[in-house]
């Protein structure tokens, strides 16, 4: 469809932080820097790796605590090295389909918000099943890249 795409992503590892009872632009902050410090060597095998896209946040209605993931590389999805902070983890997403929303810009809370809402409206008026209770973000870009900017908000389909 012209205003959102549904995409099917298969089994995969994310590595992982729950941060609880802050904002969400707080809460992106320290769960950005608890996962970059995870893939600069912060884990069992003091193993670096690369960074990778998208960083996502679990956005739950009504809800205070936000989970902030970012991707494990696909040379580590087999094994993947153990966190050594007792708040990062390590999680198998099982395989989905996604319904996707893309946007350009710098995302806000605020816009990340707006944007679930219309894609929320969209899929409701379009008769199609999805799980309306939570909606992640993905961001795709450094801070420092101030155009072509990419971000997305996603709906599991029931």
């Amino acid at each position: 469809a012209k205003d959102y795409e549904l995409r099917q992503y298969e089994t995969a590892k994310w590595v992982s932080t729950v941060i609880r009872g802050e904002s969400q632009k707080e809460a992106m902050r320290q769960g950005f820097w608890k996962l970059f410090h995870y893939i600069q060597g912060k884990n069992e095998k003091e193993m670096k790796m690369d960074m990778t896209v998208p960083v996502t946040c679990l956005v739950k209605s009504g809800c205070t605590d936000f989970k902030i993931s970012f991707f494990v590389p696909f040379e580590h999805q087999d094994s993947p090295p153990q966190p050594t902070e007792s708040d990062v983890f390590v999680e198998e997403r099982k395989a989905a389909a996604i319904f996707v929303r893309s946007f350009g810009g710098f995302a806000s809370p605020e816009k990340y918000a707006e944007e679930a809402e219309a894609l929320a409206r969209t899929l409701r008026n379009r008769g199609q099943p999805f799980h309306e209770d939570f909606f992640y973000t993905a961001g795709y870009d450094s801070p420092f890249k101030l155009f072509n900017r990419h971000n997305e908000v996603w709906y599991f389909k029931k």
